[in-house]
């Protein structure tokens, strides 16, 4: 379903209603902004629900027994970025 809109000077986009409705848009509702050089996407972001939440956290649980990471190793990942992190805001 094609449809026009135009930006405000402000960089603002009007979804057309019809759109809003169909995908049931209320004020407030964010999005991720994707791009490639000609497109831009704009993904609604959907609170998960409880059993979508468990969902996910029991696959990350699995992901992550499947490449044996451990509570140790997560710390130490997070540890190691973190510093470099650090470490890289100081050279700027």
């Amino acid at each position: 379903m094609p449809m026009l809109t135009a930006m405000s000077s402000r960089g603002q986009i009007v979804l057309p209603k019809k759109l809003r409705t169909a995908l049931n848009l209320i004020e407030g509702t964010q999005f991720i902004v994707l791009s490639d050089e000609d497109n831009i996407l704009l993904k609604p972001v959907k609170t998960p629900t409880l059993a979508e939440f468990s969902g996910l956290l029991q696959r990350a649980r699995e992901w992550a027994s499947a490449a044996n990471m451990t509570e140790e190793s997560i710390d130490e990942a997070i540890k190691s970025v973190r510093k470099r992190g650090k470490r890289d805001a100081h050279r700027h």
